[in-house]
């Protein structure tokens, strides 16, 4: 579609006036980089984007990340202006209310054309790096009939001085990923002033050192936004376009600075606004010629999509294709005949050293997987069953060498996800999910299937000490809501626990696994998964029951251990394995009263065993149970001696659990 310059102002206008009614209505958000952006946006939306509003999922679709996200006011607009079914002009007038799809910062599950969560600054950047991976290597695997598309990212300045943002930039920039486009809102604002207060470095040629395209352009000019687009689209490296621009462009009072940045316009300014833009039309209107123009874009979508789909229907890897981005798994399951060849060869292994034998069972039954490690492979024994590297040589390669990268692994493989057709699974020790805690939140909010290998899980990896002994991980992430964390104990309940978390489609799973060898504590096949119970009765009291012992991971054997010697002296005990307490906690009343009877039962005695903080286990031991644990920091020590030093051993257990028998 080619419109006159001044159809595309209007249009561009649009975005602005509802932006600012928007924000005005709402008494709150951000009027000044949709403003901005608006020409930039315009341009993009109006002839470059490959997208259809009437078929959201289609999965060729290009990808928009507004990595901006506190300026999502500019991707409500698009989607309404453009003909997406939502958000309707009512959604836009309840911005940021209470049941309204347009909430302050995009969320990918209350809108069609949201690909991401975005508000975390730097994130959204991070996340489209995942996203030109897994279309890269979808690619390589179906072709350019089925995926031929790029990924699009509006970032402002702030996203660009996060630290994720030089995380994300370096990877793209070594893995060549040329389909990816980074849009700079470059305004020289942010809240507290202009960026000169904070900031003195060059961008464009920090972009530039790690491989990037970089080109400027006038995010006002539209023949220039279009020069720089079309050189970004013929380069084969990651491009950066500085688009100079005014934040909250047309508010003659305000524009240029950081008023604009976090707060309404106010009244007085945004009607002065409409009289400096020549709009006319009343708040949430749009003028039926401007709004033409806009759903006028959609046809080259729409005919790009039919193309598409004229191709899919006779493509011989249609239904593998289809499968893929359904995020359906394949059928038939590995698993249960591995797990019988463990019960008939028990296998004493560290489960870091598990789960790296369950995936030399998955990889290579499983194309979707994508694996990878924060340069900690030999560690966290993350590259199995034959997987190639994924290199800018070999797109193909299903293993990503993420160097020491730990946030921008985790926003990478939420971007993955997020794009669908491969299953993102990446490694790390468990301490460092510090690092990227913010990304695995995302990963629960937005509701995506990510794997986190988190190995050397506990004092249990010894010597490297109090710094790498992660005491209070465990915990800290069981509360994180819609995340599955798992603690098994063995070679059985790893693989169990991989089979749960390649099920899970709409949320995020941590396995946190040993670096120590620990035995093989389920030696009998049982007839389900019973890590999917999350917590289930591994051994039944032989003499009448005053105890329930319950334990994650490397304590569960200890938990044998201590129900041995109670035995011995006449206490019956117990033995729950308890894998994951989220999931523990989904099933029915019957089911878990079952394995952990009433706590108000003086008769008997709940007893937690994790080698971590003692908080929270007071859920299932009830506030007269016993909790042991670590309630400090670790030492530096072969681990023998530390859970020596700690109290966690049998010997030094059992008599705590006599004592408050024995009152």
């Amino acid at each position: 579609m080619s419109l006159d310059t001044a159809r595309l102002v209007q249009m561009a206008n649009a975005i602005r006036a509802l932006s600012m009614d928007a924000v005005q209505a709402a008494k709150s958000g951000h009027p000044g980089m949709p403003m901005g952006m608006a020409d930039v946006a315009t341009v993009l939306w109006g002839e470059y984007l490959k997208h259809d509003p009437r078929t959201p999922e289609w999965a060729d679709r290009d990808r928009f990340v507004l990595s901006a996200g506190h300026g999502s006011m500019l991707i409500y607009s698009l989607l309404h202006l453009s003909g997406y079914a939502r958000p309707t002009m009512e959604d836009i007038r309840n911005f940021r209310q209470l049941g309204s799809p347009c909430a302050g910062h995009p969320e990918n599950f209350l809108l069609d054309g949201v690909e991401s969560t975005t508000g975390p600054l730097g994130q959204g950047l991070a996340m489209a790096v995942g996203m030109a991976i897994a279309e890269r290597h979808l690619n390589s695997t179906f072709g350019d009939d089925l995926v031929d598309h790029r990924t699009w990212v509006v970032a402002g300045d702030g996203c660009l001085m996060e630290g994720i943002n030089h995380e994300a930039i370096g990877l793209a920039g070594h893995l060549k990923l040329g389909r990816m486009i980074v849009l700079w809102d470059d305004n020289n604002i942010t809240i507290d002033g202009t960026t000169d207060l904070s900031t003195s470095e060059d961008i464009k040629a920090r972009y530039e050192a790690t491989g990037w395209h970089v080109v400027g352009c006038d995010g006002h000019d539209f023949a220039d936004i279009r020069r720089a687009l079309d050189e970004a689209l013929a380069d084969d490296r990651p491009s950066l376009v500085a688009c100079k621009t005014v934040i909250g462009k047309g508010a003659p009072n305000k524009q240029g600075t950081s008023a604009t940045h976090g707060a309404p316009l106010g009244d007085e300014e945004v009607a002065a606004a409409r009289e400096v833009l020549g709009w006319d039309a009343p708040p949430f209107e749009v003028p039926d010629q401007v709004l033409t123009d806009w759903r006028g874009t959609r046809e080259r979508g729409a005919k790009l999509r039919a193309e598409w789909h004229g191709r899919l229907v006779d493509h011989e890897q249609r239904a593998e294709f289809e499968r893929r981005m359904a995020g359906d798994l394949p059928h038939g399951d590995a698993a249960e005949n591995y797990i019988a060849s463990l019960i008939a060869e028990p296998q004493n292994v560290a489960t870091r050293k598990a789960s790296e034998m369950a995936l030399a069972e998955i990889n290579p039954r499983l194309p979707d997987t994508i694996g990878g490690s924060a340069d900690l492979t030999g560690s966290n024994n993350t590259k199995a069953g034959g997987v190639e590297p994924f290199t800018a040589d070999n797109y193909g390669g299903r293993y990503v060498y993420y160097g020491i990268r730990e946030f921008g692994m985790a926003a990478a493989m939420n971007g993955m996800a997020l794009h669908g057709g491969v299953i993102p699974y990446g490694g790390t020790f468990l301490v460092f999910t510090d690092y990227c805690r913010a990304a695995i939140r995302l990963s629960a909010l937005q509701q995506v299937r990510v794997i986190y290998v988190m190995t050397h899980d506990s004092i249990g990896l010894g010597e490297d000490g109090p710094t790498h002994q992660p005491v209070e991980h465990v915990q800290s992430l069981r509360m994180m809501p819609n995340v599955l964390v798992m603690r098994p104990a063995d070679a059985v309940e790893t693989a169990e626990c991989w089979n749960v978390a390649l099920r899970q489609k709409d949320r995020p799973t941590v396995l946190a696994l040993s670096r120590q060898n620990l035995p093989q504590v389920r030696t009998h096949q049982l007839s389900e998964n019973m890590s999917e119970r999350g917590g289930y009765r591994l051994k039944a009291a032989q003499v009448p029951r005053r105890v329930i012992l319950i334990a994650t991971g490397s304590e569960l054997h200890l938990a044998m251990e201590c129900a041995e010697k109670l035995e011995k002296e006449g206490v019956g005990a117990d033995v729950v394995s308890m894998v994951c307490t989220r999931l523990f906690d989904e099933q029915d009343e019957a089911y878990r009263s079952d394995i952990l009877p009433d706590v108000s039962s003086d008769e008997i005695l709940r007893v937690s065993i994790e080698a971590g903080t003692t908080f929270g286990w007071e859920r299932y031991v009830g506030t007269h149970g016993l909790t042991i644990g670590i309630d400090s920091f670790g030492a530096s020590a072969p681990a023998n001696d530390l859970f020596e030093k700690f109290g966690l051993t049998a010997d030094a257990i059992v008599p705590q659990i006599m004592n408050k028998l024995n009152g």
